[in-house]
Order: C-alpha cells, then structure tokens, then sequence
C-alpha cells in the first residue's frame, strides 16, 4: 500500500510547508512594499490591473489589515497566519505600510511555524477525510462540482458587473 509524501515523511512536510507560508509572506509583503512605492510616485491608473491594484491599495480589506498592525503592532503578523482570509490582507498591509524588513521577517517566522503545524498535522488529516467522503459518494461528488460551479458563475458575475460602466 503507498503511503502520501505526507505519511512518509512528516518533517519533509513541515519543512516544505514552512517555506511555503515564509516565502509566501515574504512575496505578499513585498509586492504590496513595491507598488504601494510605484502609486506613491505615479498617479492613479484609470483601468486595467493597474487600477484594480490601486483601488485594493485604498480598500476596506487592506485598512482593518492596518489597524490591525496599528493596534496590536507586530504581534498581529504571526496570529494572522492562525486566521482564513485575514492572513494575506495583514502580511500586504505590512508591506503597505513599509515595515522594516528585518522585523517583519523576525515575526513572520512563528506565524509560519504555527500555520506548517496546523496544516502538517490537522489540515491534512481534514483535507484528506473530505476528499475520502467525496471520492466515495455520488453526493459527495456532486457537492465538490456544485461548489466549483458557483464559485466559477460568482467569479464570472463579479467581472461581468465590474465591467459594465455605472
């Protein structure tokens, strides 16, 4: 019987895991550091990529990520790795807002731990448990395809609706 690349070898997991959430950190922090320097210098874009960057720049996502940062300080940057959704609005509010590298670096480091454990351990036991469920079940199947279909029909809407002039 063939065991996962999980099962076989929990450390590799871990370690791959671990460079996985830093290296995601690292890129998130400083692609938000680099254009939030390029909007600083230049005006707003009207359309295209550009613009849809800019308007996240001044979202209401990115400013609670701020706050965040502003209220708990450095702190927020490892428990953020413990949330769904936030984790990704805090590590580019860090980079918005031009947290020195070093530091960041420091404190992303337990956040990175924590997030290589949960996933290593609880995560994939989770993960794997529903792709069992849903392998072996006709609904279970037809759950997986209904989720993908509205996700994809929501995706298709919010840019069709993004698209059309108000």
């Amino acid at each position: 019987m063939s065991e996962s690349w999980v099962e076989s070898n929990v450390a590799l997991a871990f370690g791959v895991l671990f460079m996985v959430a830093i290296l995601r950190g690292q890129a998130t922090y400083w692609i938000a550091r680099s254009i939030t320097e390029q909007a600083l210098r230049h005006t707003a874009p009207p359309e295209g990529w550009r613009a849809d960057v800019h308007a996240w720049l001044q979202g209401e996502g990115l400013s609670r990520g701020r706050a965040l940062i502003q209220r708990w300080g450095l702190v927020a940057v490892p428990l953020c790795y413990l949330t769904v959704g936030f984790q990704t609005l805090v590590l580019a509010a860090a980079g918005v807002m031009r947290l020195r590298w070093a530091w960041f670096t420091l404190v992303q480091v337990p956040g990175s731990i924590a997030w290589a454990t949960i996933y290593t351990t609880i995560g994939f036991a989770v993960w794997r448990a529903g792709l069992a469920a849903a392998a072996g079940s006709p609904w279970g199947i037809a759950v997986v395809l209904v989720i993908v279909v509205v996700l994809i029909a929501t995706g298709v809407t919010h840019r069709v609706k993004k698209s059309r002039p108000s």
